[in-house]
């Protein structure tokens, strides 16, 4: 609080929204609260579930839900499924790193206007692809 700028300079200043200062939190409600001790009991037996899942699991238990109300569930909770995560660009110690042996070498690449503008193509009804594209 500072008497001499006005809420929304001092909102300025600090990179915030208005909406900030007058924002109240809504408290969950008794429905979103057992939901939330139902897909815990769950995770507990069964972390593998996902929001798919575990939105069949509820359904079968009576309750209608749909799925972004259990992944809003779950963010809050903190709980997200195991599954094997992708694990692909970390090299390992005993790998050998073999040279790139192109390096320095120039590739004469000849067969392009060979290809592009004398050989027929049957795709092509025949023709050339310099035929069908600039002619």
């Amino acid at each position: 609080d500072h008497p001499e700028l006005s809420i929304s300079k001092q909102c300025n200043l600090l990179s915030l929204s208005k909406g900030v200062l007058y924002y109240e939190p809504v408290p969950i409600d008794a429905y979103n609260h057992k939901l939330m001790e139902m897909i815990d009991k769950q995770y507990l037996k069964t972390p593998f579930y996902g929001s798919r899942k575990m939105v069949v699991y509820l359904t079968s238990e009576g309750y209608l839900i749909n799925r972004k109300r259990v992944q809003r569930l779950m963010r809050l909770m903190n709980i997200q499924a195991i599954y094997p995560k992708a694990d692909l660009s970390k090299s390992r110690q005993e790998h050998k790193i073999y040279p790139y042996l192109l390096k320095g070498v120039k590739i004469d690449r000849a067969y392009f206007p060979f290809y592009n503008n004398e050989r027929f193509h049957q795709a092509l009804g025949y023709r050339t692809p310099e035929e069908v594209h600039y002619n």
